[in-house]
C-alpha cells in the first residue's frame, strides 16, 4: 500500500506505453454516497491514480469550477472525517490508489500522525498539500514516510531552476508540474516554452513528471503527453461529473493510451 502502490500503478502504465491520467474529483460533490460510484467509474475507464480533493472553506488555487464543486460539497455536509470514513468502507473494492489534495490546516487541526494513521487505516495512498511551503515539509514529511505515504510536490513555471531541482528531487509518487500561471480551469493555450519546462522536470526528477492545470480534452492529454509521463484533470473532469456527461470522461481518459495516440 501506500507509496509503493502508486510506483506500481505508474509502472504498469507507463511500461505499456500509455501515459498515466490522474482525475481530480470534489468529494462529496454529488454527495458522498456517491463517492465509491465515482472512483470505481474512473478506475475502471482507465485512470492510473484518483486525485480526491477535500472541500475547504478557502482554497489557495482553485478555479471556480472547483471552487463551487467546493461549495456544493460543504453545502451536502462533507468533512475530512466522513471522508476518510467512506474510503474505508469499501477500501477492499478498488484497486486504485488514492491521493488526497488537502489544506495543511485541516491536517494540524486534525493531528498530523493521527491524520497519517488513519490515512493509512483507510487506503489513501499519497497527499498534495498545496499550501503547505516545500521549506515547512519537515512538520510532515517523516511522519508521512512513516506510514508509507507519498507526500506529492507540485512545481510552477515560475520558480527558480534551483527550487524546481530540489522539488523534483524530493517529491514522492509523481511531480505535479503546473502548466501556466495562476488559478485551475481549461485554457485554450499554454506558455511558450512549455515542452522544454515538463522536458527539463522529467530529466531532475526520479519519479513520473505530470502535467496539470488547464488540461481539458483529449487533445491536450496528446499534445502534453508527448513531453512528460502524464497528465492531470482536474476541472473538466468535476463539471462533466456534475453534468452527468460521463462519455466526454471516458474520450478523456482514453486519450491517455497507446492506442489512441495518431502520429
Amino acid at each position: 500500500m501506500g507509496k509503493a502502490k502508486m510506483d506500481a500503478a505508474f509502472k504498469e502504465v507507463l511500461d505499456k506505453g500509455d501515459k498515466a491520467f490522474v482525475p481530480y474529483i470534489m468529494a462529496g460533490d454529488g454527495g458522498l454516497e456517491n463517492l465509491q460510484e465515482q472512483i470505481l467509474f474512473l478506475e475502471k475507464s482507465g485512470a492510473t491514480v484518483v486525485e480526491l480533493g477535500i472541500p475547504f472553506s478557502d482554497p489557495v488555487a482553485d478555479g471556480p469550477v472547483i471552487q463551487e464543486a467546493g461549495i456544493r460539497a460543504l453545502a451536502n455536509g462533507t468533512t475530512l472525517d466522513g471522508v476518510l470514513e467512506s474510503l474505508l468502507g469499501w477500501k477492499e473494492e478498488r484497486s486504485i490508489p488514492i491521493v488526497l489534495m488537502t489544506y495543511f490546516n485541516l491536517i494540524y487541526s486534525y493531528g498530523i500522525e493521527k491524520f497519517a494513521i488513519r490515512c493509512k487505516e483507510v487506503g489513501v495512498d499519497g497527499l498534495i498539500i498545496p499550501d503547505l511551503p516545500f521549506e515547512e515539509d519537515e512538520m510532515v514529511a517523516p511522519i508521512f514516510s512513516k506510514y508509507e505515504l507519498a507526500l506529492i510536490h507540485l512545481v510552477a513555471p515560475t520558480s527558480p531552476r534551483s527550487r524546481i531541482e530540489k522539488i523534483a528531487k524530493a517529491t514522492e509518487g509523481f511531480l505535479y508540474a503546473v502548466t501556466v500561471k495562476g488559478i485551475t480551469g481549461v485554457r485554450n493555450q499554454y506558455e511558450d516554452g512549455l515542452a522544454a519546462y515538463l522536458q527539463e522536470l522529467s530529466e531532475f526528477s526520479s519519479v513520473p513528471v505530470l502535467a496539470g492545470f488547464g488540461v481539458s480534452s483529449p487533445e491536450k492529454v496528446r499534445e502534453l503527453g508527448k513531453y512528460c509521463a502524464g497528465v492531470i484533470v482536474g476541472s473538466k473532469i468535476v463539471d462533466l461529473l456534475h453534468k452527468g456527461d460521463r462519455e466526454e470522461i471516458k474520450d478523456i481518459i482514453a486519450a491517455s493510451k497507446k492506442r489512441t495516440v495518431v502520429s
